[in-house]
C-alpha cells in the first residue's frame, strides 16, 4: 500500500496489527483486574504495558515512516544508548576529547548507512575510531588508567552506535519479488529478538535446573537457552512471510537470533554485575534503561543482517 508518497507492505501492517491488537487486550485485561483485585504485580503489569505502547509507537512509526526518519530515529537510540553507557563507565577528566569524538561518530556512522556506503559503513568505527579515539587519549597527556579508558570507549561504541547502525542498513535491501522492504525486516529482527528473551526465561521457569552463568547471570539455566533457541527458530519459520529467505533459512536465523540474544544479554548482565548496578538507568519505567531493553538486540541486528545478506545473495 502506498501512503503520502511512500510504500507500506500489507506483511508490516499485518504484524503492526497483531501487536497492537495485544497490547490493547492486555490493557483492557489488567484495567478490569485493578479494578477489582489491585497488588503490586498488577501496577507492576500495567506500568510495564505502558512503557511497552510507547516503544511499539517508536518501532510503528520506524517501520512505516521513510527511511530518513528511521535512521534518525535509529541514530537518536544509539545516543541515548552511548550516554547511558559512557555514564557508568566511570571515565577520567582527561577522557573528555575523546568521549566527544564517540558521540560525533553517531551521525557520521548513520550518515553512511543511510546513503549506503557500505564499505565506508563497515570500517568507520572498527577501524578509524579504534586507531582515533587512543591517540586522542594519548595526546591528552595522561596515562593513569589509560589503558582502560582506551578499551571502553571504543568498545562502547561498538555496541551502541556500530552494532544498532546495522538496522538501518536493512532499509536498502531490495530483493525481487519480496514486497515487506527493510520495515518487513526490521519487525521480522525485533519480534524475534524481544520474544527470544521471553522464551528463553519462561523455559527456564518452567524446566531450568543447571545453571549456564551462576556468576553472570544465576537466573539462567541451561534447559531455558536451549528451549529458547529452538523456540526462537520455529517462530522464525513461522514468520518467514515478513523476509526473502526461505523456510529452513528463516528457522536457521531464528536459532542464530536465539543464541546472539543471549550472549548480548550476557554481555550488559556482566557489565552491570562489575558496576554492582541493576539497571543502566531508569528511562523506560518497568524496564530500566535504553541498554536493559537493548542487551540483545546490539548483538543480533548485525548477526541478521549479514547471515540474511549471506542468504540472499546465495
Amino acid at each position: 500500500m502506498t501512503f503520502q508518497g511512500y510504500y507500506i507492505s500489507v506483511e508490516v501492517l499485518f504484524s503492526l496489527l497483531i501487536i497492537f491488537s495485544i497490547l490493547i487486550v492486555c490493557t483492557c485485561a489488567f484495567w478490569i483486574i485493578s479494578k477489582t483485585n489491585r497488588s503490586e504485580l498488577i501496577d507492576e503489569l500495567i506500568i510495564r504495558t505502558n512503557s511497552w505502547w510507547k516503544m511499539a509507537l517508536g518501532i510503528g512509526i520506524l517501520i512505516t515512516a521513510p527511511a530518513i526518519v528511521g535512521t534518525i530515529m535509529l541514530s537518536y537510540v544509539s545516543f541515548v544508548a552511548l550516554r547511558e553507557m559512557l555514564s557508568i563507565g566511570r571515565f577520567r577528566q582527561a577522557d573528555r576529547s575523546a568521549l566527544f569524538a564517540a558521540y560525533f561518530a553517531i551521525p557520521v556512522q548513520y550518515y553512511l548507512a543511510y546513503h549506503n556506503y557500505y564499505h565506508q559503513f563497515l570500517y568507520f568505527i572498527p577501524l578509524i575510531m579504534f586507531i582515533g579515539l587512543p591517540v586522542m587519549l594519548v595526546i591528552s597527556g595522561n596515562t593513569t588508567l589509560i589503558g582502560r579508558s582506551m578499551s571502553t570507549i571504543p568498545a562502547m561504541l561498538m555496541l551502541t552506535v556500530y552494532m544498532i547502525s546495522h538496522m538501518a542498513l536493512l532499509f536498502h535491501v531490495a530483493v525481487p519479488g519480496f514486497s515487506g522492504g527493510g520495515g518487513a525486516l526490521i519487525i521480522f529482527l525485533i519480534i524475534l529478538t524481544a520474544l527470544n528473551d521471553v522464551f528463553q526465561f519462561t523455559w527456564g521457569k518452567l524446566l531450568g535446573k543447571r545453571k549456564i552463568l551462576p556468576n553472570v547471570s544465576p537466573n539462567k539455566t541451561w534447559e531455558g537457552f536451549v528451549g529458547g533457541v529452538l523456540t526462537t527458530g520455529a517462530l522464525g519459520g513461522l514468520l518467514n512471510f515478513l523476509t526473502p529467505l526461505e523456510l529452513h533459512e528463516s528457522f536457521i536465523v531464528g536459532l542464530a537470533v536465539g543464541i546472539m540474544g543471549f550472549l548480548g544479554d550476557s554481555i550488559i548482565s556482566a557489565v552491570k554485575r562489575d558496576l554492582k548496578i541493576k539497571d543502566t538507568d531508569d528511562l523506560i519505567p518497568g524496564h530500566g534503561g535504553a541498554m536493559d531493553r537493548l542487551d540483545s538486540i546490539v548483538i543480533t541486528t548485525p548477526m541478521f543482517y549479514h547471515l540474511s545478506s549471506y542468504f540472499i545473495s546465495n
